[in-house]
């Protein structure tokens, strides 16, 4: 623990998707992942320029935002990058001060501290630029009871799927271009006080044809990791070249989201039509020798195609979905941890031949 973090953060605060028809993505992520309507911003609230809609799962809040306006920067950036994470946004107690120290230290502002109020209280932001066109805006909401922001109300339709087990967002990953790597991990570090958790290069994350490079970042409690990947030399072309291709530019590659019951959650998702990456059976074969002893029944985590790793502390299960968009860009991930404090280096390669499998159909490889 850093007891001197200048930058405390309590946790993601809410993720803003900029996507084509936040109407129809919203029926998606209610149907297909069980997330819950919470709030609504949009031409009935007064709003001429976009709508956004708000769905919660236990601590995950997705906003889905869409432009009313084929000239303003949210059009614009869908048109560039397709449906995509615009905000990274981060639950602070004091959002000025997060603003100025962060600034300070070198970070472009996005937009300077806000009051937004109604009559449920008030909210204080503040927006930063990172990667690409990706912000983080600081949200501090201690004086505020509403739904979710000033600005929004409740959303209460009557088609309300069940839950899927997902709790919160345990990591989230961007892909920068060749050679951007370092300067977002220094980024992270000078800026916003984080540290470099782990480093993965292109020996731990290879295959036969591709090849990518990753560290994690992580803030002063934990509670924020972001790994950074970028392309590596390979003979082929790499899911991060891939990616960064389809989106323009860097991005958030996938949010992984954790669950207390991977067996429930990702029966739950296929079940309702949710796709994810395949490995061979073969991969069970041997799995055992090198996770050792899990509480789980083999069998049904072969059947379901969910991935096992250990490291010093415990394991974890986990599963990626294919990309939820036209376009190979973002996708999620499931992640239940018994112990395990790592991200699944055991599975790289598996997941990676999967996806280059993937990669090879759509012709991208």
């Amino acid at each position: 623990m850093n007891t001197n973090d200048f930058l405390p953060i309590n946790g993601t605060d809410y993720v803003e998707f900029y996507v084509g028809n936040a109407k129809q993505a919203a029926h998606y992520y209610q149907t297909a992942f069980g997330f819950q309507p919470l709030a609504y911003a949009g031409l009935e609230t007064g709003l001429k320029d976009r709508t956004s809609y708000v769905l919660k799962q236990d601590k995950i809040r997705f906003v889905l935002t869409s432009s009313l306006d084929p000239d303003n920067h949210i059009a614009g950036h869908h048109n560039r990058h397709g449906d995509g994470v615009k905000v990274v946004a981060l639950w602070v107690d004091d959002a000025r001060k997060s603003f100025e120290e962060t600034v300070k230290r070198g970070a472009r502002p996005y937009f300077e501290p806000v009051v937004e109020k109604d009559a449920h209280g008030e909210v204080v932001r503040a927006g930063i630029h990172t990667y690409g066109e990706t912000v983080h805006v600081f949200v501090e909401r201690r004086n505020y009871q509403g739904a979710f922001l000033p600005g929004y109300i409740a959303w209460e339709p009557p088609y309300r799927p069940a839950e899927t087990g997902l709790k919160y967002i345990d990591h989230m990953v961007g892909n920068v271009d060749w050679g951007q790597m370092d300067i977002w991990v220094k980024f992270y570090e000078d800026v916003m006080g984080f540290r470099n958790l782990v480093s993965f290069d292109d020996k731990d994350i290879s295959t036969e044809y591709t090849a990518l490079m990753s560290k994690v970042m992580s803030n002063g409690n934990g509670y924020i990791k972001f790994p950074i990947n970028e392309p590596a030399i390979g003979k082929k072309k790499s899911q991060i070249e891939e990616y960064i291709e389809f989106y323009r530019g860097s991005g958030v590659q996938h949010v992984a989201m954790a669950t207390g019951d991977i067996i429930h959650t990702i029966r739950e998702l296929r079940a309702r039509g949710v796709e994810f990456l395949h490995v061979p059976d073969t991969y069970y074969e041997t799995v055992t020798e090198r996770v050792g002893l899990i509480e789980e029944d083999l069998e049904v985590l072969k059947r379901l195609n969910i991935l096992i790793d250990r490291d010093d502390e415990g394991y974890l299960l986990q599963l990626f979905t294919k990309p939820v968009l036209d376009r190979p860009t973002v996708f999620f991930e499931i992640i239940q941890r018994k112990g395990a404090t790592s991200f699944g280096k055991g599975n790289f390669k598996a997941l990676f031949e999967s996806i280059e499998r993937e990669q090879a159909r759509r012709g991208t490889l």
